[in-house]
This record gives structure tokens, sequence and C-alpha cells, in this order.
């Protein structure tokens, strides 16, 4: 049963994929009324910024990057008696590599630091866009 489960998900990631490969080589139509050079004057200047696709326009949108020490599940029952002072058990394990999130995405992998008094984290290993890939087929 799993296994037509994971065959399933598997024709539709590979049918997902050849989509967009399809979607990418195609030339995209004009729109109706507009001309179809009104996107090249979207940076403002209407000369093309020197970053590649105009990156610039999304560089101060705000994203959550969170660093995570563990995850545990504990019932209703545990967590209403917990006190100050009590020890939550997590399922990392101390020197383990932190997973360093962006928006609930794993980019990344560091390890803790302390500059001026303050938590911080080195990164040891970024995910390349195609590990995430892989991870989302397990």
């Amino acid at each position: 049963m799993e296994q037509q489960t994971n065959n399933a998900a598997d024709a539709d990631w590979a049918a997902a994929m050849a989509e967009q490969g399809a979607a990418t080589t195609q030339e995209p139509a004009p729109m109706r009324g507009t001309p179809a050079a009104i996107f090249e004057k979207f940076s403002g200047t209407g000369a093309r910024s020197e970053t590649p696709n105009d990156l610039d326009l999304i560089l101060d949108i705000p994203v959550s990057l969170t660093v995570e020490l563990g995850r545990t599940k504990v019932a209703i029952k545990s967590l209403l008696q917990l006190a100050q002072g009590s020890v939550v058990e997590l399922d990392g394990l101390a020197g383990e590599p932190m997973d360093v999130l962006v928006n609930g995405c794993l980019i990344a992998q560091g390890e803790v630091v302390v500059v001026n008094e303050k938590f911080g984290i080195r990164l040891t290993d970024i995910i390349t866009p195609g590990e995430r890939i892989r991870k989302l087929r397990r």
C-alpha cells in the first residue's frame, strides 16, 4: 500500500516538473490591450538594473529566520505541569548542527556561537535547491 502511495506521489511530482519545464520553454502570451514591453519599465527608471532579474525589488521584503535546537511532542497533561525551572527534553543532541529555516523551509545548518554576549549561528552547511527537492521525495 505504501509503495503505491509513493509511486503516485512520484508520478505527480514528475508531472509537475514536466509542466514547469514546458511552461518555461514556451513564450508567454502578451496581455490583451497592454504593450508586451511594459515589464521592462518595472524598475522605475526604464533602464535595466545591474542586478539580474531586478532582484533588488525584493531585497527589502522581510522573512522569518528560525534556528531550531530540536523538537519534542508532549501531552497536554505534561504541558500543564510545566513550571519555572522545568526541563523539556528535545530530540536534538548536544554538539549536533542546528537547523536554519527561512519561512519554515530548511536552508542551512550551523553551530551556535556567542558574539558580544549574544547568541548567533555560524553556518556550516548550505542546503542547495536540489538537496531540498531530494528531501521532499523521501
